[in-house]
């Protein structure tokens, strides 16, 4: 069975049997990390490139009065923090939001596979382009979407991304997060979340 790193650059680039063997072959320093675990921290500089294979991260900020911001979710076949060996340091945190099983790959052998592959250089520029269309679509849900379909949109990315991974049927994943993890995404109060979330299932259930 493909890892999720390959079943989504797949989804978006045209890769060759031979680019999903090297793919599948770099991904082989795999660590297991706990909820709740900081993977890389603000302004440090990763030696590797971690990729999710299972479970939930995100994207976050602390502000200072303590509360944090989720900037974006990561889940099984998304990249960390493929940048970083351009811009030296990653400006916010990536931590753990579930269980998580994370491979780690050298930027040495990154700029190995791309140097003999432009498909695999295709598809890493892919998922780089991807990550940031749908961060211009989460700055939308904050500035300018209401609550409920703040909350309708973001479920409808997340079916969609785990779709093109097999984690997803037609309508309907497992969503590992509590409500005060959706709360931090969404700058909601965990009492309007509820209320939101309560009011999407009897909609639901009347169109049903």
């Amino acid at each position: 069975m493909p890892t999720p790193f390959v079943l989504k650059l797949k989804y978006g680039a045209g890769l060759s049997d031979q680019d999903r063997q090297v793919l599948e072959q770099a991904v082989w320093d795999v660590r297991q990390f706990k909820p709740r675990h900081d993977v890389i921290l603000e302004d440090g500089s990763p030696e590797n490139v971690h990729v999710i294979l299972e479970g939930f991260a995100c994207r976050y900020k602390l502000l200072p009065d303590g509360g944090r911001q989720i900037m974006a979710y990561l889940v099984p076949g998304d990249c960390c923090d493929l940048h970083v060996p351009i811009l030296s340091k990653i400006d916010h945190t990536i931590g753990t939001l579930t269980a998580c099983k994370v491979a780690l790959l050298p930027h040495t052998v990154i700029e190995t596979i791309t140097a003999q592959s432009r498909n695999i250089t295709r598809a890493l520029w892919w998922s780089t382009l991807v990550d940031q269309g749908t961060l211009r679509e989460w700055l939308v849900n904050m500035s300018r979407r209401p609550a409920d379909k703040r909350l309708a949109h973001l479920l409808c990315e997340l079916l969609v991304r785990l779709q093109a991974v097999g984690l997803a049927t037609d309508n309907s994943f497992v969503l590992p997060l509590t409500q005060r993890q959706l709360a931090d995404t969404l700058a909601m109060t965990g009492v309007h979340l509820n209320r939101i979330v309560r009011q999407l299932r009897l909609d639901a259930h009347c169109i049903a």
